[in-house]
């Protein structure tokens, strides 16, 4: 297979972890007779750099050429860097948030991974952690709360704020539908997060999520209150496979699950739309305090590209060769700095993607 793959390198860190994910495709590409063509595209500082904008209507026309996606971080040092003065809309971030819509990326995912090797860096009790865990949250990202009508007025005096959320059964319908397919491909179980206790959005939710459930006869379906979510994810994590929820719920819940991984640098996460397309990008940020040492972790790109090539290439056991990699290699005790413990060999941005590739 020829795989077509944009590649947004970004800004900070970003040019150093997408090299060593690039380098961990083409030998998976090697292994198992695929070629690649990487187009490189700009967005966020490094576009302001060229073209005094972060996102230009070209770059997101190219990337629409593309089968996927692969972005570094997006963003600088907001004290220093001169992409801070100008306006909000033509800083970096406003780059996400435009191809985002214009490529109409309404299912975010965020898989929260805890490594047996890597339990000592999470908070929870080690009775909880042994063994490890792996959950992932599907997130509607273009609709609810987050994108409702709002306004801010005086009544009797008083200021008064108003948010607006609304769902309507079409987006319900297509984010839980990307959640059933991608439960299919792992240990076929969807746990729905709402307040249908409480809210009507929620409830619809409920009904629409049911619906269709009944198209997948071997995936199980369970409902769950948002707020027993966040206590179970504390209590419990192993019993989550694919959390499905909505905008503003997902936000709050994948930042949860996050923390008991132990480390944002091993975070992947992807954006997809109707397609097979999808944005794939770490969870971290640019960290520019430390750009350019060569000590950044790429795992998390590199995890996000195996996630690309089983979601938007349907390439299972390509990204599963990819992921057992990481796992070896973390097995074989190597760590970079952000994760390093007492009796682990460390190495640097390179060596770490040197490390994985050679396991392919």
């Amino acid at each position: 297979m020829n795989l077509k793959i944009g590649v947004i390198k970004g800004d900070g860190i970003g040019p150093e972890i997408v090299a060593e994910a690039m380098k961990v495709l083409d030998k998976t590409a090697e292994k198992y007779g695929h070629s690649i063509e990487y187009i490189q595209l700009l967005m966020g500082g490094a576009s302001i750099d060229v073209h005094g904008v972060p996102l230009t209507d070209e770059t997101i026309e190219e990337a629409k050429k593309c089968g996927a996606v692969l972005m570094g971080s997006i963003g600088g040092d907001a004290k220093n860097s001169p992409w801070y003065k100008l306006e909000p809309s033509k800083r970096p971030e406003a780059g996400l948030l435009k191809i985002r819509k214009a490529l109409n990326l309404f299912a975010n995912l965020r898989p929260a991974v805890l490594y047996d090797e890597l339990k000592g860096a999470c908070p929870l009790k080690e009775e909880i952690t042994e063994g490890g865990f792996d959950m992932l949250i599907m997130r509607e990202l273009t609709g609810g709360l987050y994108f409702g009508e709002r306004k801010t007025v005086e009544e009797n005096g008083v200021l008064t704020a108003y948010d607006s959320l609304t769902y309507n059964e079409n987006e319900i319908r297509r984010i839980a539908k990307r959640g059933f397919d991608i439960a299919m491909k792992r240990r076929k179980k969807v746990t729905s997060v709402d307040k249908a206790n409480v809210l009507d959005s929620s409830r619809l939710w409920r009904k629409v999520v049911e619906e269709t459930a009944a198209q997948y006869p071997e995936v199980t379906l369970e409902h769950m209150l948002v707020d027993n979510c966040a206590m179970q994810l504390v209590k419990d994590p192993k019993q989550f496979d694919v959390i499905l929820t909505e905008n503003m719920f997902g936000d709050i819940l994948s930042d949860e699950a996050s923390m008991v991984t132990g480390s944002i640098g091993m975070l992947a996460s992807a954006s997809l739309n109707e397609t097979k397309f999808g944005l794939y990008e770490p969870s971290g940020g640019s960290a520019p305090d430390i750009a350019g040492q060569g000590i950044a972790n790429p795992i998390a790109t590199i995890l996000s590209a195996a996630m690309m090539l089983r979601y938007s290439f349907d390439l299972d056991r390509e990204a599963d060769a990819i992921e057992a990699a990481v796992e070896k290699v973390l097995k074989d005790g190597w760590r970079t700095g952000d994760i390093m413990s007492d009796g682990k060999e460390k190495t640097g941005t390179a060596g770490m993607g040197d490390l994985i590739a050679a396991n392919i």
